[in-house]
């Protein structure tokens, strides 16, 4: 089947060499996605293995439309029969941009409208019932192109299944594992990481998951288990090889420190709900006492506060000058810092060595290397 692994913009990249290592050697990058084809149980290893990807979408249909009836004949002419049982539930969301068609309402109604039509006349019923199984159906339209999906996911990818309360400003799980896989530190080798803004922990569990060769989605279902026809005893042998191949005795080094009491509570709350308690130390510390002790080479990972509100910039400013003195005393360490702040070098006082362009939510932000 042909299959998108949505992602967020500039992590493509990433993706694609994800799905490479599960020995999908087709995946090829698109804006905002990696394309490749897979049968059912690549599908579901897809999901149970992918830490940077959004979502794995099916593929339903493509082509251009700049009417409501040109949409309806394309949504209508895909083999919904072959892939939707007759009682299939499908609700259908939508997005538009920059197209002739920018009435995501209108659009979501006409992709129903077409499916309910293939699927009564593929069963010969007279009406769907949409009593069974979830099918998630998206019709996405971008310059005038649509793509109609199915997802397999479900819930979103970053919900790994062990987080209860985000905090006041959330770090997605995809998102935080990709920082860490484009930081200077290496799972494997003999090197120390500490986030020194750990929050409620999402650096540090994403990186603890990545050394002991985890399954972000290990704790979770995915919607297709849910589908009549897949292979379940296949899903539940690929679940038993990824519960075996996570070893925890592989995690060490690996450290977080905050000012904030409360955040640090959830921080331990979250790391003993993944499956990883008493691996990960963290501790109380403001960042300008910070202190790490090691003999190791130490990296750091954070994810500052970004200052977006007027008073809040003068603090985060002074907290982005204190983080190069907290860079200086650890001589011949290195640190990645993903930050909305566009002034963050000039506070910092020196030119990062390496810099990434992405989003965190809406946000633009770069990712900066020293």
């Amino acid at each position: 089947m042909q299959c998108v692994a949505t992602a967020a913009f500039s992590l493509e990249g990433i993706v694609k060499r994800e799905l490479i290592r599960l020995g999908i050697e087709n995946a090829r990058g698109e804006m905002g996605a990696v394309r490749f084809e897979a049968d059912e149980k690549k599908i579901f290893e897809a999901n149970m293995w992918l830490r940077c990807a959004d979502r794995v979408l099916i593929v339903a249909g493509e082509g251009k439309v700049t009417s409501f009836e040109e949409l309806f004949q394309l949504v209508r002419k895909c083999p919904w029969g072959d892939m939707l049982p007759r009682n299939a539930a499908f609700p259908v969301s939508g997005k538009c941009a920059r197209s002739t068609l920018m009435s995501v309402r209108d659009c979501q109604a006409i992709t129903k409208k077409a499916i309910v039509e293939a699927m009564k006349q593929h069963y010969r019923m007279n009406w769907c019932p949409e009593d069974g199984p979830k099918y998630q159906i998206d019709i996405s339209i971008h310059q005038d192109m649509a793509r109609i999906t199915i997802d397999t996911s479900g819930d979103a990818l970053n919900k790994r299944g062990y987080r209860t309360w985000n905090g006041e400003a959330p770090l997605r799980e995809t998102m935080a594992a990709a920082l860490v896989t484009m930081s200077p530190w290496r799972p494997f080798s003999d090197m120390a990481l500490h986030d020194p803004c750990c929050g409620t922990g999402t650096l540090l569990i994403e990186a603890a998951m990545i050394q002991s060769d985890r399954a972000p989605g290990i704790k979770r279902a995915f919607a297709m288990e849910n589908w009549p026809g897949m292979p379940q005893e296949d899903f539940k042998r690929i679940r038993q090889e990824a519960l075996e191949r996570f070893d925890p005795e592989k995690i060490h080094d690996i450290s977080g420190s905050d000012i904030d009491p409360e955040a640090l509570k959830l921080c331990k709350k979250h790391i003993v709900q993944a499956g990883l308690g008493g691996r990960i130390l963290v501790y109380q510390k403001d960042l300008k006492e910070l202190q790490v002790e090691t003999e190791k080479p130490l990296c750091f990972i954070a994810n500052p506060p970004y200052g977006e509100r007027l008073s809040d910039k003068k603090q985060c400013e002074k907290l982005y000058r204190n983080m190069r003195a907290l860079h200086g005393r650890h001589i011949g360490s290195r640190m990645s810092v993903v930050t909305a702040h566009t002034g963050f070098e000039r506070c910092f006082g020196l030119r990062a060595v390496k810099k990434h362009r992405l989003y965190n939510g809406r946000l633009e932000c770069e990712y900066l290397t020293y």
